[in-house]
């Protein structure tokens, strides 16, 4: 990993769905409740389409349950905040805006179950395509990284 982020999110956002060709991440909630969805979009993988959802952080007002998750290049990712949080983050990969793709987080043929209803989206997490709707040049194909 070359980089750690963290970010704060209020109760009701969500992040997401993104994606990488090149960068995988490791996530963490040290503070909150977070609800984790992952989408595989890699064709040709064991588990090309499977949704994963995993709590993650303080789940239920108990103690911080300390999972955390590494997410490969190919795999779609959000989360939304259940109650306040923070996430830490960490990328093996320096910043590439041409590697920050994403798909529509309400999209039927994912089929995620965020935890929030009207939840708080940035304007790019409303404009995300559909799974169908990604060009070919944007699909990750495989276990290939570069």
């Amino acid at each position: 990993m070359v980089q750690g982020n963290r970010g704060d999110r209020v109760a009701g956002c969500l992040v997401g769905l993104h994606y990488h060709l090149h960068q995988a991440d490791y996530w963490y909630v040290p503070r909150g409740h977070a609800r984790v969805v992952l989408h595989d979009l890699r064709t040709g993988s064991p588990t090309d389409g499977a949704t994963l959802h995993l709590d993650l952080g303080e789940v239920d007002g108990g103690p911080n349950n300390h999972l955390g998750v590494y997410i490969p290049p190919g795999v779609a990712h959000g989360f939304a905040s259940l109650t306040d949080m923070t996430i830490t983050y960490l990328v093996d990969g320096y910043y590439n805006p041409a590697d920050e793709l994403g798909v529509a987080w309400d999209d039927p043929d994912i089929g995620a179950d965020w935890g929030v209803t009207d939840p708080i989206l940035s304007e790019r997490d409303r404009n995300n395509p559909r799974r169908s709707e990604l060009l070919p040049q944007w699909q990750p194909h495989g276990l290939l990284r570069s």
